[in-house]
């Protein structure tokens, strides 16, 4: 009799085990441990964007290498679920080593943002309530630019190649140049200054995420963008053009995150 008693708990345990484990292929990242007695219910990675809450409360438009994870909190061995608090300070506790900052919190809904390995990175947290039975936990990594380029060789590069791509970055979603570009816009400057007969078009390029029309718009916006602050540092107006093909022109396959980095670009082409 004790025998069987023992079976039938070890199959128990067993049964329980079996249904109180993470989603097939899902796991944490690696910069987090999870919280006790949560279990992953679904997770997906790929490159795109997410609406994440900044400190003013409005919504801004992230875009970079998206991990999503949400996690269900374990009742069976009858203990209760962790607040939406405890789940935020545990997340801050693991990237205080990363100088972590926390832009936003409500009830049920936090924002916070570190750097890491090169990256720039937002964690957007949200639960369904108060009392975390069950959250979802999304990771935005975005590459910081590691561009160093001087004018003689954008010059060198239009006379032999006729073009040059360069990483300008932008505002997720706007037209407004990140201050870690414009030494590169310096670079443009100087080089247009090194040869007063250069004439240039500034071309902007996307990858294919999101609506084409809307894309060749950003990038025409972009490019432009480029061309007035090149203008207000004093070069001359005719000696510039601007044109977006937003995803019309990709270097590089759309179906990688690599690729759509690639993509993702502003071209200066040498005019005759």
């Amino acid at each position: 009799m004790k025998k069987i008693t023992i079976s039938v708990t070890l199959m128990l345990f067993s049964i329980i085990s079996l249904f109180a484990q993470d989603a097939e292929g899902c796991k944490d990242h690696p910069l987090f441990n999870r919280m006790p007695n949560y279990i992953i219910r679904e997770c997906a990675k790929n490159f795109g964007v997410t609406d994440l809450v900044m400190i003013d409360g409005n919504s801004e438009t992230i875009e970079g290498y998206k991990t999503m994870v949400t996690y269900d909190f374990n009742t069976e061995g009858g203990d209760q679920a962790y607040s939406f608090f405890q789940v935020i300070k545990n997340y801050e506790n693991a990237l205080a080593k990363y100088s972590v900052k926390r832009i936003y919190l409500g009830s049920q809904y936090a924002t916070l943002f570190c750097k890491s390995g090169g990256k720039s990175i937002w964690i957007g947290i949200e639960s369904a309530s108060d009392v975390a039975e069950s959250y979802t936990l999304i990771i935005m990594e975005i590459e910081e630019m590691q561009q160093d380029i001087q004018a003689s060789a954008i010059l060198d590069a239009l006379n032999k190649d006729g073009f040059i791509a360069l990483d300008i970055l932008f505002e997720t979603g706007k037209s407004v140049i990140q201050k870690e570009s414009l030494p590169i816009i310096d670079q443009i400057f100087e080089m247009l200054e090194m040869d007063a007969n250069i004439i240039i078009s500034i071309e902007g390029h996307t990858d294919n995420i999101g609506d084409a029309t809307s894309n060749k718009k950003l990038s025409n916006d972009r490019a432009k963008s480029v061309m007035d602050v090149l203008i207000a540092k004093g070069i001359d107006k005719p000696r510039m053009s601007s044109i977006g093909w937003g995803q019309e022109k990709p270097v590089a396959d759309n179906r990688t995150d690599e690729g759509k980095a690639k993509n993702r670009r502003v071209e200066i082409v040498k005019k005759p």
